[in-house]
This record gives structure tokens, C-alpha cells and sequence, in this order.
């Protein structure tokens, strides 16, 4: 085969010819295509960046939005457990006071049933004792022990207070004195002489004496003297007796 120099020109001419069309029509196309394409590429990839950015600081934010919210939530209880304990110790020392309240309460009341039974028990006894008394005395009674009284009765009336011989003075006033004598035995002559002149002193004016018997009295006298009433018998001390132990209490 020949070297052709003629046609080695041509073929160099047309390799140019080729080169400059690849070059103007397909190179910087494709150029400019590769370089949108790595354009986008790239943009793609900073926002996919900006993306992953923007998704950490999220999860970040969120992380620490999740570390707040727990220290927020423990803080609560915190408070909520001091709240709750603060109620119930109050509610607790309320408790405490109201039982203590109640308990002073049934403590007064049981005090108050004791102290009632007790005097109830006492009233029964000392009931029970003035009526074994009462029947002892009435056995023992008779008319040498009233006289005793009525000798006791007749010292009393030199003893009498300035007060209550000014008040039997006052009876002078009134136009007839009725004066009530009983007893619970006959009362002998003399002995009615003596009480007669006693009164009669005392009053300071002749009088109208009545006489009456009582076995109730058991032994003694009571001598009613208008709104006056003596008494020297054993009936009325033995009611006394229960009185004054009664209002003892």
C-alpha cells in the first residue's frame, strides 16, 4: 500500500473537520449538561445537607425538649409529692387533734357516768341507811328518848339567836297566835307546861296551844308557830341527814 500524502491531508482535514463539529455541536453540550447535571447534583446534596442539618437540630431540639420535659415532670412530682405530704400530715395532726378531741370528750362523759353512778350508789346507800336507821330508830324510839329531845329542845330556846327572838317578838303584832305542838308520843303534863312557858317567854303574850300526835315523827317535837317551824325529831333529822349528804355533791 502507497502513502498518499494527498489523501493523508484529507484524512488529517476531515479529523479536524470532525473534532470541530464534536467540539460545537456535541462537546459543550454535553458540557453544559454535566455541568447543570453536577449543578443539581450539588444542590441536590446541600439540601439534602441543609436536610440532615435541619433533621438534627430537630432531633436535638427535641432531645433537649424531651430532658426539659422530664426534669419539668420530676419537678412536678417533687411538688406534688411535697403536697401531698404537707395534706396528709395535716390531715393526720386534724385527725390526731379530733381523736383526742373525742377522746377527752368520751373521757368527761365517762368521768360524768362514773361520777353520776357513784352519787347514785351513795344516794341509794345513804337512802338505804336512813331507811335502816328510820327502822332501827322506830324500834329503838319511845317516849324516854323524845322526852330527852324535848329537854334538848328547851336548852336550845335559851340559845336562840338575837335575830329569831326579834322575829317571834314581831308575832306580838297580830291579834292571836296559834301555836301547834306534835309529837310522836302522849306528852306528859308537865313537860306541856314547860314548852308552854318557853313559847310564852319567847312571844311575850298569852297564846293558843294546839297538841297532836305523829307517829311519822318517830321521837320529838315539831312546833309550828304560824309561818314558823321548829323541829326536834327524829323524822326530820333523819331527812336532813339525807339532804345535806345529797347536796354534798
Amino acid at each position: 500500500m502507497e502513502f498518499n500524502l494527498t489523501t493523508f491531508a484529507l484524512e488529517i482535514a476531515n479529523f479536524l473537520i470532525l473534532i470541530w463539529i464534536l467540539q460545537r455541536l456535541f462537546y459543550k453540550p454535553v458540557l453544559a449538561v454535566i455541568a447543570r447535571r453536577k449543578q443539581y447534583i450539588d444542590q441536590t446534596l446541600a439540601d439534602a445537607q441543609k436536610l440532615r442539618q435541619e433533621a438534627e437540630d430537630l432531633r436535638q431540639h427535641y432531645e433537649n425538649r424531651q430532658n426539659e420535659w422530664e426534669q419539668e415532670k420530676q419537678a412536678a412530682f417533687g411538688v406534688l409529692r411535697r403536697e401531698i405530704e404537707a395534706e396528709r400530715k395535716t390531715q393526720m395532726d386534724q385527725l390526731q387533734a379530733d381523736l383526742e378531741q373525742e377522746r377527752q370528750k368520751a373521757k368527761v362523759i365517762l368521768s360524768r357516768q362514773q361520777h353520776d353512778i357513784q352519787r347514785q350508789t351513795e344516794e341509794k346507800a345513804l337512802q338505804n341507811g336512813a331507811r335502816f336507821a328510820g327502822l332501827v330508830l322506830r324500834q329503838a324510839a319511845g317516849p324516854e328518848l323524845e322526852a330527852r329531845l324535848c329537854a334538848m329542845l328547851l336548852e336550845h330556846f335559851n340559845e336562840l339567836p338575837e335575830e329569831c327572838r326579834r322575829c317571834l317578838k314581831m308575832l306580838d303584832a297580830e291579834k292571836s297566835v296559834t301555836i301547834l305542838i306534835t309529837s310522836a308520843y302522849p306528852l306528859p303534863d308537865e313537860l306541856r307546861q314547860k314548852l308552854e312557858q318557853k313559847l310564852g317567854a319567847l312571844i311575850d303574850r298569852p297564846d293558843v296551844f294546839h297538841y297532836a300526835q305523829d307517829a311519822e315523827l318517830i321521837a320529838g317535837l315539831r312546833i309550828d308557830i304560824g309561818a314558823w317551824v321548829l323541829h326536834a325529831n327524829l323524822q326530820h333529822e333523819l331527812a336532813g341527814f339525807a339532804e345535806i349528804a345529797h347536796g354534798s355533791d
